[in-house]
């Protein structure tokens, strides 16, 4: 029992109040969080780590996801379905949405991923990810697994379905101007229009202080995905 109380019982709950899932066994989410690092390094602390729930994680996040689109009322072609899958479960994907349940917060990490950053790394955080419904799966079934997984995704996957973009260009760029540049992109709104729910977004990119790209949408996140578009056009170029 002290192993499990050492991984701090308070952040065991925050972690699943951000999940929105309470596991019976406490052991589960533990293991989905402890990095084959911290494994290594602290044989005494940590029984396993997470690489066989990823596994798990992996397929049952797939299934979930296809089955999502194949019963939608919009009769989607096998084609678009392993487009959307296939974007979905990206490294970038996941890693976005690690972030926005704060996973990397609880992560169990050795000295040296701590050291270099692991608590942001996009392949760990993704790992994780995978291994936490890994984890849901195995400790509550399917039908928990599925609604953790339409919780997390489900915005993402309408929106794809939504706009026909399978391509994540804000990442990419983000990608290309660290390399370049290395710098991160900014985002400024610079003009709203139209009615409360009619509303007409423009947004400017601007990459180390010069402007790259002007977008448009419905959203913010339609009109700075269409300024990232223009952006990464302009820089190949």
């Amino acid at each position: 029992m002290d192993l499990y109380r050492s991984m701090f019982e308070c952040d065991i709950s925050e972690s699943e109040n951000s999940l929105g899932y309470h596991f019976k066994n406490k052991k589960l989410l533990i293991e989905a969080l402890t990095h084959r690092s911290f494994y290594h390094e602290n044989p005494e602390k940590a029984e396993s780590y997470n690489e066989r729930l990823e596994f798990l994680g992996d397929s049952v996040l797939g299934l979930i996801i296809v089955e999502y689109l194949f019963l939608s009322d919009r009769k989607l072609l096998e084609s678009v379905m392993a487009k959307t899958k296939s974007y979905l479960v990206k490294e970038s994907v996941l890693s976005e949405i690690g972030k926005s349940i704060s996973l990397g917060k609880y992560l169990r990490l050795g000295k040296g991923e701590e050291a270099t950053g692991g608590r942001t790394k996009k392949s760990l955080l993704a790992d994780a990810v995978e291994a936490i419904i890994g984890a849901v799966y195995i400790d509550g079934g399917y039908e928990n697994a599925k609604k953790l997984i339409l919780r997390l995704f489900k915005d993402r996957i309408d929106d794809i379905l939504s706009s026909g973009e399978f391509h994540d260009f804000k990442t990419e760029l983000q990608e290309k101007t660290q390399l370049l540049f290395t710098a991160i992109p900014e985002y400024k709104i610079v003009r709203q229009e139209g009615e409360e729910h009619k509303k007409i977004f423009t947004v400017e990119v601007y990459i180390a202080g010069e402007k790259f790209g002007t977008g448009f949408g419905k959203s913010k996140k339609e009109a700075e995905t269409n300024a990232a578009k223009e952006a990464l056009h302009k820089l190949q170029q």
